[in-house]
């Protein structure tokens, strides 16, 4: 048995993950804005002991590839409900699981970033995440008084001086600043008190934050980048990496680098969770769970499946032979740079044309497709957990509820029956289920080291 334990986060997108997953029969209508159906997904994923909820976001009706709305609406990628607003409700009705909430440093500013997860963890009563991006469409950049989006090494630019500004502004208070001494008057000490006063190149904040230091000390910090800036924002700061690999091989390749790259920052390879996405269709045989992954794939619509790929490999490919092969020739993209090369090496490697490739990855948008019993997908899972290829997954329900549903009732009992997750919760943070350790306020860091030297 192994005494190393997987991380699952259920990884929530609307009615599920699925690009087509809006037309399944057992999808209620309107779900992606019925906070009812949310609900029941989160009690669903923290009844079965899963880390973590993820949110993920974006900031714009993508429309330039689909040709028009009507095209684009299909995918019900155009209406979702905001994450911290989301988060903040499931904080209130759940009791132990993980809330991780993706917000972009593109468009946003470290102070309020920084004030509203410091909120979500208090309120959650230190369950809060927060996955960095840094955006990656042109719709994004417009809907924020820019014309063209920063380009890539600017934006990772950005991030960084951004996350130094968040974590500067979270450690304001120390955690015993607060005294609340009714009987003296006094409310806190001054000397735990520290303004940050950061002037950089993209960010002027002086401080301090008006939300005192959090239960996790930091939220969890989660980043989503696979290129190589991102791996590096991911060596110095993440504590999870969130990946989209097809292949056992692929995965081990990133899995050694980003943890190779941990040293140089003083960190060990503990201290960063390396969690793939897997979008697993589950039946009781093989037969019903390809009858079921056919049943989704029936339901794509070919435009939508074209505009998605068009969207992920950052070029239009609608002047193209649908059934011709991928084009390889393609301009490198300014959006999302380790996706476009995941999608031409998949396209050239098995030689698939347009239409194959968007049949491929509309489950999962690049990350990993799993079909088969609970037995054939614990064992991958199995496989790349122990084989130096992720420390746990984000499982991406098909549809929801039922694809969730399907994974919690027959691959998780599968998964403990063989020692590898959890039966009960060990403790009520989400630093607590990933395993990491709360980390010291750096001011009292460097007073520590003063007083040692």
């Amino acid at each position: 048995m192994s005494q190393r334990q997987l991380s699952l986060n259920a990884f929530l997108m609307a009615t599920g993950h699925h690009i087509a997953a809006w037309r399944h029969p057992d999808v209620p209508a309107g779900a992606e804005l019925d906070f009812k159906q949310y609900l029941k997904v989160a009690r669903l994923a923290e009844a079965a002991k899963f880390d973590a909820l993820f949110v993920a976001d974006g900031v714009a009706v993508s429309l330039e590839s689909a040709g028009s709305f009507d095209v684009a609406a299909r995918t019900a990628r155009a209406s979702y409900l905001e994450p911290f607003t989301l988060l903040s409700a499931l904080a209130a009705v759940t009791e132990r699981i993980g809330l991780i909430g993706t917000v972009s440093t593109s468009f946003n500013e470290p102070f309020h970033l920084a004030r509203k997860f410091a909120s979500l963890d208090w309120i959650s009563g230190g369950r809060a995440g927060w996955n960095q991006v840094t955006s990656n469409t042109l719709a994004e950049a417009q809907n924020f008084n820019r014309d063209q989006h920063l380009e890539h090494a600017l934006r990772y630019e950005r991030a960084d001086e951004f996350l130094d500004v968040v974590k500067g502004l979270w450690d304001s208070w120390e955690d015993d600043a607060f005294l609340r001494d009714k009987a003296s008057g006094q409310f806190f000490d001054p000397a735990r008190l520290h303004e940050l006063n950061h002037r950089g190149k993209h960010f002027q904040v002086k401080g301090p934050l008006n939300v005192a230091r959090s239960p996790q000390g930091y939220p969890v910090l989660v980043q989503a980048g696979s290129s190589e800036a991102g791996k590096e924002i991911a060596a110095r700061t993440a504590e999870a990496i969130f990946t989209a690999h097809q292949s056992l091989e692929s995965a081990q390749a990133f899995y050694a680098d980003v943890k190779g790259r941990l040293a140089k920052y003083g960190r060990r390879p503990e201290e960063l969770k390396v969690l793939p996405g897997i979008l697993a269709v589950v039946g009781r045989t093989e037969e019903e769970a390809q009858a079921k992954y056919r049943q989704l794939q029936e339901l794509i619509h070919p435009q939508v499946g074209l505009s998605l790929l068009s969207g992920m490999i950052g070029a239009d490919l609608s002047a193209y032979d649908l059934d011709g092969p991928v084009p390889q020739d393609l301009p490198e993209t300014n959006g999302g740079k380790s996706r476009q090369a995941l999608l031409l090496d998949l396209a050239a490697r098995e030689q698939l044309s347009i239409r194959e490739l968007y049949l491929r990855i509309a489950g999962a948008r690049g990350h990993w497709t799993v079909v088969g019993t609970a037995e054939q997908v614990a064992d991958q899972i199995q496989l790349w957990f122990e084989n130096g290829a992720a420390d746990g997954f984000n499982v991406m329900p098909p549809w929801l509820p039922g694809g969730l549903e399907d994974f919690i009732e027959l691959v998780v009992p599968e998964l403990r029956r063989r020692g590898l997750f959890r039966t009960e919760y060990a403790g009520t943070t989400l630093r607590e289920h990933f395993g990491l350790a709360r980390p010291e306020n750096q001011h009292v860091l460097r007073r520590q080291q003063r007083a040692a030297s």
